[in-house]
């Protein structure tokens, strides 16, 4: 209170109040300098927010992009909320100013690049979440002004690389959160500048062995995740971590592990190796500190091959967590339970012996940097950016690992244009005016894994163009000249994940388009021309879990294609003009649904009934700027975070006295108003008196439940009141 008093009285002497330049959407709390301005209709940061402000919430807003300089007017903030709020770009000194700023919350956004100068001026920050934007890769220096960061929370992005040394200068930091993305390749010193690391989460990734050369960076580190990956073999001496304590390896592919796969981690104590495939264990003799082993959800057969594990456990004083699935006699009793004459050997079960895939010898890099260039052979980097190339350069060295040509008129990329380029991972070939990708352009880029083609003259793709590069996850196609979808491309992708297509001249998906695209799990087709989707046009795409259609010429729900995604958790049909919604239209799709954009579109009707299906699973709903003047009944929409209902013509009779009920009983800022009748119009949803002539007002008024909602579809409502979840919802203000 005395720090709040005296930025008061400074404030005063300056002439300067913090209700005086309140800007008009926002809501100031002056005694705390809180400044509040949620789920509104800003699309630039208000250079009117009091310059004293220390804390700034502008979630559910649609800025796009954060400017160099935005925050120049705040240089007091120490914390600062962004979530949800549409930003796909961070530009080069975007919080400059912000000295004093702890915690930033980028979550729930469209980020796709952080790049070396993006937040640059946080020396102060302390907590940095970009859980859940679409970041596909992370530049060597992008957290090198974030010297006293302590977590850093990437969890739910794109990655599936990380370079050597990407976390560099973050000398401080204790807990990096990685998990939920799709790693699959990890540079040998990508974790290397972390020396006060002590948990590392990298579970739920597409790891499949375990990455023992970067993770032998940590020396500190004691707890690490990996569960969720298909990792099937721990081999001798694969982890050596000497403070580490904690290691889940649950819910992977593991088959077996090496009698000394832990001897370099002496600190060792849980073992979690819960729901695996493994059918027996050797004595995990180089794990002398072991206190637990979690075997639960394993198939083990315990026979007399399991003898040496079990007498081990005894001798070590090890808890064994798990039960015997074979042979039927002992199936369902626990390890702790068995004695060894019970374990007999069954000739009908010879194990496998599996091995450790082979190392792979690394080429060394001894060619030069092409005169013109900058090469970086601590970070594995080369550049020729904007230099007015018009032919591609070669003789990079052979151990490049990200390259990046951007904005160089080279008009067609030749056959064999990457020569010796065998370790390359980022290909950038944005702004180049490319034409044409010849047939065996990227042919030797055997681990190339990102391609950015963006903002060149692309109209058409031949598949031979992409001869050679089996390991390709990402493809960006972002503002081209295509008018179809480059089929007969995928079937030499297999590793394709994520392809964006946006800002071209679509004008349909047809059956055939996507075939081949069988690991596809984002496709981003937004402001296309879009008017149609064969019903079969998607069901290559199985494991797909975003599908942006935005600004397309869709007139209604492309239910039909929808069928066959059991995956699919977040759809974008923002900005098309589908004016009326019938019954089920996301009955395909219910069982996985989480995240639904319907904004901007014009809609003037929406059955009861186009809900059908969806319910608890429904995170954020978006249904703002719209025309329609009530909605079906979401009372069993009981996980909601964000429900944006703004700028809707609600008509506030009899009729939504539900809904009237139901927001009053959220713990979320909708920002729904009354369109109708006049004495109601511009007044809140929630605030409207034309409710009280109703009936059952005096019921709603005594605090009745609503009668579509239940007991348990209540609880989440009440948990978000206890704050559990402050980092998720939004914070009870306004509705």
């Amino acid at each position: 209170m005395g720090t709040s008093r005296g930025l008061l009285l400074l404030a005063a002497a300056l002439g300067v109040t913090a209700a005086a330049r309140c800007p008009a959407p926002c809501v100031c709390n002056n005694l705390r300098a809180h400044v509040l301005c949620l789920n509104g209709s800003l699309t630039a940061i208000p250079d009117t927010i009091p310059e004293l402000t220390r804390k700034l919430d502008l979630r559910g807003n649609s800025f796009m992009v954060i400017p160099a300089g935005a925050f120049l007017a705040t240089p007091y903030l120490t914390h600062l909320d962004l979530q949800h709020c549409k930003v796909e770009r961070l530009e080069e000194g975007a919080f400059r100013g912000l000295g004093r700023l702890v915690y930033l919350n980028l979550a729930s956004n469209g980020i796709a690049l952080l790049y070396q100068e993006s937040l640059d001026g946080l020396f102060s920050l302390q907590q940095l979440i970009l859980e859940g934007n679409r970041i596909e890769e992370i530049q060597p220096g992008a957290f090198g002004h974030l010297g006293s960061l302590t977590v850093l929370d990437l969890r739910a992005n794109a990655l599936v690389y990380l370079p050597d040394m990407v976390f560099q200068g973050l000398q401080v930091l204790r807990w990096l959160r990685l998990s939920h993305n799709a790693l699959h390749v990890l540079g040998s010193e990508a974790f290397a500048a972390l020396p006060a690391l002590r948990r590392l989460s990298l579970d739920h990734n597409e790891l499949q062995a375990l990455p023992g050369e970067a993770l032998a960076r940590l020396d500190g580190a004691t707890r690490l995740d990996l569960g969720h990956n298909p990792i099937t073999y721990v081999a001798e001496e694969a982890l050596a971590m000497a403070s580490l304590r904690h290691l889940f390896l649950d819910h992977a592919s593991l088959q077996d592990v090496a009698p000394d796969a832990f001897a370099r981690s002496p600190q060792l104590r849980i073992l979690d190796l819960r729901e695996n495939q493994l059918q027996g264990l050797p004595p995990l003799a180089g794990a002398g500190g072991l206190v637990r082993v979690s075997l639960d959800g394993n198939p083990l057969l315990c026979s007399c091959l399991l003898r040496p594990f079990h007498k081990w456990l005894a001798r070590a004083r090890v808890e064994a967590e798990g039960a015997c699935a074979a042979p039927p006699a002992l199936r369902g009793r626990s390890l702790n339970s068995l004695k060894s004459p019970e374990m007999r050997c069954s000739r009908l079960w010879p194990p496998p012996s599996p091995t450790a895939p082979p190392e792979q010898p690394r080429a060394a890099g001894s060619r030069q940097c092409p005169r013109g260039c900058v090469c970086s052979p601590d970070f594995h980097h080369g550049s020729c950016e904007n230099r007015d190339l018009r032919e591609i350069p070669r003789d990079f060295p052979e151990d490049t690992r990200l390259l990046d040509l951007r904005r160089n008129p080279f008009r067609t990329v030749p056959p064999d244009a990457f020569p010796g380029l065998k370790e390359l991972v980022s290909l950038h070939l944005q702004r180049c005016s490319i034409r044409v990708l010849h047939p065996g352009a990227l042919r030797g880029l055997e681990s190339l894994v990102y391609l950015y083609l963006t903002n060149n003259h692309l109209s058409t793709l031949a598949a031979a163009a992409f001869e050679g590069v089996p390991q390709l996850a990402y493809l960006d196609l972002d503002h081209n000249a295509f008018t179809h979808v480059p089929a007969d491309i995928f079937r030499l992708l297999p590793n394709l994940i994520s392809l964006h297509l946006q800002h071209n001249a679509i004008g349909e998906l047809a059956e055939g388009d996507l075939a081949g695209a069988r690991g596809l799990r984002w496709l981003y087709l937004a402001e296309n021309a879009i008017r149609h989707i064969a019903p079969a046009a998607l069901a290559p795409t199985k494991m797909l879990e975003k599908l942006q259609l935005g600004g397309n010429h869709l007139s209604e729900v492309p239910t039909a294609a929808l069928w066959g995604l059991p995956a699919l958790s977040e759809l974008k049909l923002s900005r098309n003009p589908i004016k009326n919604m019938g019954d089920g239209v996301f009955l395909p799709v219910a069982s996985s649904l989480q995240h639904l954009y319907l904004d901007n579109m014009g809609l003037e009707w929406i059955s009861p009934h186009a809900f059908t299906g969806l319910g608890p699973k429904i995170r954020s709903l978006y249904l703002e700027s719209n025309k329609m003047s009530n909605i079906p009944d979401m009372s069993n929409f009981t996980g909601l975070e964000i429900l944006n209902l703004q700028d809707v013509p609600f008509h506030c009779n009899c009729q939504l006295l539900p809904l009237h009920r139901w927001i009053n009983k959220l713990n979320l800022c909708v920002g729904a108003t009354c369109g109708s009748p006049a004495e109601a119009q511009g007044l809140k949803v929630k605030l409207s008196t034309t409710f009280q002539a109703c009936p059952g007002w005096g019921r709603s008024k005594a605090g009745e439940t609503h009668p579509n909602k239940t007991k348990a579809a209540s609880k989440p409502n009440k948990k978000r009141r206890s704050g559990k979840s402050p980092a998720r919802g939004f914070s009870k203000s306004r509705a």
